[in-house]
């Protein structure tokens, strides 16, 4: 199903850039307002890409952590398409349709959003631009040629959005998933994160490939068959990894393997973020730790 999505799919966002320390207080639209931002965005894209009202538009009017779209298979994407094929009107043309909340205000599970990824800078919509396989080989460089440098919402589509989401937002703009990529890894390169980001781009876009990080000081791990392992090093072994590397007093030398320690749980949780699942490999100083993590 998810190649099916990216054939058939230009697949993008409605990227929110909210101001610091603002947080949305509205987790998905009611209906009415659903539909109105939909009608925004389909203006708005129609402008930046001609060609684009040929296609239907679907969007999840609910909002989103970058890393909750970045994950293998894009599930995201792929349930919005799943909504979108169940929705009545598929033989009256192009269709407009807006998946939000509830009359009773509940989100469907699809749009729910995974709450311990609240609280970042950036919040996304996903949205869905779908058609005839050859009208979406053609559209689908302009797209990404397009939105990246192009593609601010209009001003109306920005002041919805925050009033609907109750949220100080001080940039709206649309962006493919290739560009929502691109952006978060610059955004892991400066957090000290670049090295880790070759094997969530291999996740994404080559998940039946292999990938190591087996970059002293970082943890090592690998990527393979849809997951990671990171290899789990007791003292000695983490000495004899970086050996050369470490400092001769006690004291230093324990705080070096607690933050070592520090990393490998920051580093799991980043790859859990997106999706990709971790497991820990012991590894003790008398193993080849790469040979251990191919076992």
């Amino acid at each position: 199903m998810g190649a099916s999505v990216m054939d058939t799919s230009v697949m993008g966002v409605l990227a929110l850039e909210l101001a610091a320390g603002s947080v949305p207080a509205t987790a998905a639209l009611p209906q009415a307002q659903a539909s109105s931002l939909l009608e925004l965005l389909a203006r708005d894209l129609g402008k930046l890409v001609p060609g684009a009202t040929a296609l239907e538009l679907s969007l999840g009017a609910a909002h989103f952590d970058p890393a909750e779209v970045l994950r293998p298979g894009w599930p995201l994407h792929r349930r919005l398409d799943e909504l979108r094929q169940r929705a009545p009107g598929r033989e009256q043309g192009p269709r407009v349709i807006a998946f939000s909340a509830d009359e009773q205000g509940n989100i469907p599970l699809p749009l729910v959003a995974d709450a311990g990824l609240a609280g970042g800078q950036m919040r996304v919509l996903p949205f869905l631009l779908s058609g005839p396989a050859g009208i979406i080989d053609t559209l689908r460089d302009s797209f990404e040629e397009i939105l990246l440098d192009r593609g601010m919402a209009g001003a109306d589509t920005a002041l919805l959005a925050q009033e609907a989401f109750s949220a100080r937002i001080e940039h709206a703009r649309y962006l493919t998933v290739h560009d929502l990529t691109a952006i978060m890894a610059m955004q892991y390169q400066n957090q000290g994160l670049q090295k880790l980001w070759p094997v969530i781009e291999t996740a994404l876009l080559a998940p039946d490939e292999e990938e190591w990080l087996d970059q002293p000081p970082e943890p090592l791990l690998r990527y393979a068959e849809g997951g990671v392992q990171i290899a789990l090093l007791d003292p000695a072994a983490w000495q004899q990894r970086h050996a050369g590397q470490l400092p001769d007093d006690v004291e230093q030398l324990q705080r070096a393997y607690e933050y070592f320690q520090a990393r490998q749980r920051q580093i799991a949780a980043v790859l859990e973020a997106h999706g990709i699942p971790v497991t820990f490999a012991y590894c003790d100083n008398r193993a080849d730790v790469r040979e251990s993590l191919k076992a």
